[in-house]
Order: C-alpha cells, then structure tokens, then sequence
C-alpha cells in the first residue's frame, strides 16, 4: 500500500520535512554542525523560546521567519487531523489494520474467503472445525465489526480487485474460496486470484448453468451451484433416501468427529512411494479403509483394488470411525 495513502503517513513526512529543511538551511546559512542545526531547528519550530546560537544576519532572520511561519502551519494542520482521526476512529482503524495486515504477513498455506454471506459462512463454519487458517474479505462495515469482536482475521474491501487480494495474502495461500452473490464478482475474483497465484486452489460459488464453464476457464478448480446441489439432495431423499441419510452421517464436522480422511501419498513416509495399498496395510494399524483413489491425472477410482500403485502426487481417501480417523492421523 502507498505510504501517502494514510493521513498518519502524510503527517510523519511532513513533519519530518520542517525538520530536514530546517537543519539543511542553518547549516547552509549559518555553517552550523549537523547537531547544532537541528537544535536549532527543534527550538525554533517548537518556540521555546531560546536564544540562537550566535548572532543572526538578515538572510538567517528571513530564513528563520520562514520556519517559524511553515511550521506552525504544518503542526497546526497535523494536531487538527490527529484530533480528528481520535474523535472519529479512524486512528484505531489504522494500527487495526497495521496489526492484521501483521498477522496476514505471517500466514502460508492460508485459505481466502471472499464474502461472508449463506455459503461464506458455512465456508467458515467448516474451515474453524477444522482448524485451519482462513482470511475473509468482506465490504459490509456492519459485518466487519462483528467480525472485528469475534476475533476473526478480515480485510474491508472489493475483492475483485488485486489490491485486496495482495493484502488477504493471496501469493501465500493455499486456497481461495470465492462465495459472493454476483457470478460476475466470482469471476473477476477468479480471474485475479488465477494471475496473482497459479498454484492456489480456487473455489467458486455460482447462480447460473451459462456460468460454470466461464468460471472454469478463468482458472476455477472446482464450481459449485448451491442452489443445484440443494435440489438434487432434496430429489436424492425421495429416490434413495437411506443412501443418502448414511452419506449425511459420513459429513466431515470436525477434527475428533471426521469419517473421511484425505490423505496426500507425498506425505507419507519414503517407504511408501511405489509401493501397494495393500502394503500400507492401513486396515490393521488403524482399523480405516481405502475407499478412493486419485491418480495424478486427478481421475478418481472408487474402492480401488489392494494392489494399487502409490505414486507420486496420488492421494487416498480413507472412510473410519472418529477414533479410527484420529489414530490414523497420529500414524501419518
């Protein structure tokens, strides 16, 4: 962000220009030491009141006169702006926004959230059961505040634009979910975010069939209609309704009450690498089973045999009971 963006910045500099013009004009004038100029200067601009350090020319009367008259100008205008940044917030708003733009410094691997609407919030929801760490972007100030009190990490702004982006972090995250209302927004959104990191996984929220295929192309890994699932889920009750009741049960809520666990074969131990299912010998060490497999072709085989290859860059999913998923996490 450009440091004259900020009042408080526009102040520093001004101020701090009173005092290196001042120095650089008594040691001119008056051949003055570095030291001596700037006690001067500071005297001066402060009108304490002390006699200068010798006798003054006229050139050094007029300079002086000069000083005196700009800097009460200046000082005047930065105790009115400070006054006015105490009465209306603005002063808490910017060591705010200097203390979070901190903490975002310090995230990698972070997941962006644009929008804090229905889908944001579940978005949220899931993200905090799961103990991973988010960043929202959201416009609304009424929402901001509320999330200012609960604690949570925000940015206010537009989020189509790649400023904000910057700001949430976006060249260090892992993930952006983009929930907002308008297809249009999403896809600026993704279309940003694509430029600004090739290798985070984008998510975006969509109203529209005609969207989909133009969020896929502006770079979305995975497009979601809520409105589509919902109505498919509801007509899935109706056709299978004790399939579907048992894949509700298997809803990943938490890390002590997770089902499903996905699991990265890069991460495993060298060992593993080139080996088979089978010799990951899973179902015995943690009473969980393999019931998926990604290849690196990110083509998935459902209950895949024992003798599957892990390869590099493949990723299993494993269905087990929350105390089975956790032993499992304590293995790898």
């Amino acid at each position: 962000m450009n440091v004259l963006h900020s009042k408080i910045n526009k102040i520093l500099i001004l101020v701090f220009s009173i005092l290196g013009l001042g120095t650089l004009g008594y040691m001119w004038l008056s051949n003055y030491t570095f030291i001596d100029a700037l006690y001067m200067t500071v005297i001066t601009v402060t009108t304490v009141g002390f006699g200068e350090l010798q006798p003054f020319n006229p050139e050094e009367k007029i300079f002086t006169i000069f000083l005196i008259l700009t800097s009460i100008t200046v000082f005047g205008y930065a105790l009115s702006s400070f006054s006015e940044y105490l009465v209306s917030g603005k002063l808490f708003d910017h060591f705010k926004h200097k203390k979070v733009e901190k903490k975002i410094n310090n995230l990698k691997g972070h997941t962006i959230v644009c929008g804090f609407g229905r889908n944001g919030k579940q978005a949220i929801a899931k993200l905090k059961n799961y103990q991973k760490e988010f960043v929202i972007i959201e416009q609304d100030k009424e929402i901001i505040e509320k999330l200012d009190l609960e604690g949570v990490l925000n940015i206010e702004g537009d989020s189509t634009t790649d400023e904000i982006l910057l700001r949430a972090g976006i060249k260090k995250a892992s993930n952006l979910i983009t929930a907002l209302p308008s297809d249009a927004d999403n896809l600026f959104v993704v279309l940003s975010a694509r430029q600004l990191n090739k290798d985070c996984k984008i998510i975006s929220r969509a109203s529209k069939e005609s969207s989909y295929s133009k969020l896929k192309i502006a770079g979305a890994d995975n497009v979601i209609m809520p409105d589509k699932l919902g109505g498919e889920h509801m007509a899935s009750l109706v056709v299978t309704p004790d399939v579907i009741e048992f894949v509700d049960r298997l809803t990943i809520e938490g890390e002590n009450t997770a089902n499903l666990e996905e699991i990265a074969v890069d991460d495993l131990p060298k060992k593993y690498l080139n080996k088979t299912i089978l010799d990951l010998d899973l179902r015995r060490k943690t009473g969980c089973t393999v019931i998926g497999y990604k290849n690196p072709n990110k083509d998935y085989l459902i209950n895949p045999e024992a003798d599957s290859i892990l390869l590099e860059g493949t990723h299993l999913i494993v269905l087990g009971r929350p105390e089975q998923i956790k032993k499992l996490r304590e293995l790898f």
